[in-house]
């Protein structure tokens, strides 16, 4: 019998789902998943902070040694498996000597270990990926859009110091030297795992580079002073958060900065590992300056970070996600540009999951940037198309075939002709009046000669391209209805029909992607086992367990968002499709489940290195 269907298994899963259902909302939160099972689920492809096993097999006992480590100055931990674990990889850094030691010699671990002054202040903040229920790419039209934070999440450790004490890497020191001048402000980073990405795992510059005189540089030329190096593009989310603070907020940096980045969300994956690097990072170097940002705005700035110097011209409700969500609760928001209009509690029988297709998923893609500019091209043609017809019924208010318009739809077709998002317009204006004014495509050089420009500020058309149109401004109309549609049935009575009615409205979302060209097989082939999941007949005694699944985020790949029971029953199912997805495509795929807090709960914490701990 295979292990999966194993009665020891079964009954190590109805344990499992014990502990689950008592870390509801409204429960103990302090209750954790026990050892045995977390390296269980370790094998299943799902990550977790809980503790390890030491060579000894007696239970790893470092998460209690940062506790002796350092002090705690501000700040709450959260009961944070993996916030604890960045503390022992600290509390092991601050111990560690490099030249001794054969583990500390990969390049990464070495600077670590090396650019911190540990008598010091330390700064740690903390942004978790998200998962996108609804709402998507219909983000940038100004949809409501509702998101959830992830288990995984960004760290990172900060410390600030004058620039005559701080401990530069030989080349920094030699780059200060060659300039003539005396001890200047330099940024250093550390990114941990950044050699498993194929990217350098450290970065280094003087501040003085983001300067041009007494003004910050412009994002344009930040964007190629990143682009230089591929190996190095990398920091410019991290770094890209200090200029846009310097631009935004008038901050000016005189001291030093050392900061240690360590993400546990996977890139490319569709789960917001960007935007919680960005809000990570910005939210460290806020607590390290005393600057007081609420995560709404904070969010803001970092999509800055990511349209303007990354060059992603990504929407914004990633970064509220990592800001300002809550665990196992869904971010609503209204992205015009980000309005929050609260969080939506996850009934007790509805469960998410995140399953990874292993298909790279990048807002930077080209699919991704040319369905958002045909679908700012859409609304173009719908203003000019809504302007002609209120000027033909003012100019011919004498004529029954052009002015039988009443006032109240003129004032309907008048906004239309001012619409600032494709959102604002409701699927039956949209079917009534537009939709078949859209072409399905249309090249850039015809539509700039005909409406000059189509004022998106982050992308650009290319006039050699052709663009889909219609699917492209279709999408976010329909998908805005949809997501309002879900909030509303999430509460609902819990009944067949509600689950029914919510799957089926995330099924609409992912072929409305496909539509848009940003489908891809592997995410295709998830939905797909959802659906025979779903349509299983089940018997006597059992009920459908999953019940709907999309694709996420930017689409073109990157992970489905699936909908099911809060039971046993959904997580064998679950289980089922990793090991049938592995089974057709050779990839395992990666598992998101469980949530935690956004940056702005986090808050942040303060360290200092105990003054008793004695160094061999």
């Amino acid at each position: 019998v295979s292990d999966k269907f194993s009665g020891a298994r079964r009954l190590r899963d109805a344990i499992i789902l014990g502990y689950q259902l008592q870390r509801m909302p409204g429960r103990d939160p302090d209750l954790s998943i026990p050892e045995w099972y977390t390296n269980a689920q370790n094998e299943l492809g799902r990550r977790s902070g809980s503790p390890k096993r030491a060579d000894n097999g007696e239970l790893d006992d470092s998460h209690s040694s940062y506790m002796e480590d350092f002090e705690i100055l501000h700040g709450d931990l959260h009961d944070l498996p993996d916030t604890k674990n960045f503390l022992s990889s600290l509390s092991d850094l601050a111990a560690a000597k490099p030249e001794n030691d054969a583990k500390y010699q990969a390049r990464e671990l070495k600077a670590a270990a090396a650019f911190f002054n540990w008598e010091e202040e330390i700064f740690v903040a903390r942004a978790p990926g998200r998962l996108d229920v609804m709402g998507g790419i219909a983000d940038y039209s100004g949809s409501l859009v509702l998101q959830m934070p992830i288990r995984e999440a960004c760290h990172v450790a900060l410390q600030k110091t004058h620039p005559s004490k701080h401990r530069l890497w030989k080349h920094a020191q030699a780059r200060q030297q060659d300039k003539g001048q005396g001890p200047t402000p330099v940024l250093q980073i550390v990114s941990f795992g950044a050699e498993l990405s194929n990217r350098g795992p450290t970065f280094d510059m003087d501040l003085s580079d983001f300067m041009d005189g007494d003004q910050p540089i412009s994002y344009e030329k930040a964007r190629k002073y990143f682009s230089r190096d591929p190996s190095q593009k990398w920091a410019a989310y991290v770094a890209g958060t200090i200029l846009v603070l310097m631009t935004e907020l008038g901050v000016r940096f005189e001291n030093s900065i050392s900061m240690l980045v360590s993400s546990a969300v996977p890139e490319g994956k569709g789960v917001s590992s960007s935007a919680s690097v960005e809000v990570a990072s910005m939210s460290a170097v806020a607590a390290a300056h005393g600057l007081n940002i609420s995560p709404r705005d904070l969010a803001l700035l970092c999509q800055k970070v990511e349209n303007h110097i990354v060059g992603a011209p990504c929407g914004v409700m990633d970064q509220m996600a990592s800001a300002c969500g809550e665990p196992y609760k869904l971010l609503a928001m209204v992205c015009q540009p980000a309005e929050v209009l609260g969080l939506v509690e996850i009934p007790a029988h509805i469960r998410f999951w995140g399953v990874d297709s292993g298909i790279r998923h990048s807002v930077g893609g080209a699919d991704y940037g040319s369905v958002r500019v045909g679908a700012f091209m859409g609304r173009e043609m719908i203003k000019a198309s809504a302007s002609e017809t209120l000027s033909n019924s003012q100019a011919s208010n004498d004529m029954m075939s052009a002015s039988d318009i009443d006032e109240n739809t003129s004032e309907l077709i008048g906004a239309e002709a001012n619409l600032d998002y494709l959102c604002n317009l409701t699927p039956h204006r949209y079917e009534a009046a537009y939709a078949n004014i859209l072409p399905e495509r249309i090249d850039g050089e015809t539509f700039l000669k005909s409406y000059r420009d189509h004022k998106d500020p982050v992308t650009v058309i290319d006039p050699k391209r052709s663009y889909a149109v219609r699917a492209a401004a279709r999408h976010p109309i329909y998908e805005n209805f949809r997501v309002k549609a879900f909030k509303a049935l999430l509460t609902s009575a819990a009944s067949d029909d509600q689950l029914t009615a919510l799957g089926e409205l995330m099924y609409q979302c992912h072929y409305s992607y496909n539509a848009c060209g940003l489908g891809s097989d592997g995410t295709d082939r998830i939905v797909q086992l959802v659906q025979e999941m779903q349509h299983r007949k089940p018997s006597q005694a059992e009920d459908t367990a999953l019940y709907g699944s999309k694709i996420t985020g930017g689409g073109s790949g990157g992970t489905v968002c699936i909908i099911g029971r809060n039971s046993m029953r959904s997580s064998r199912q679950i289980l089922e499709i990793q090991q049938r997805y592995k089974a057709a495509t050779g990839y395992k795929p990666l598992l998101f489940e469980g949530s935690s807090p956004g940056a702005g709960m986090f808050g942040y914490l303060k360290l200092r290195l105990r003054s008793s701990i004695e160094r061999d």
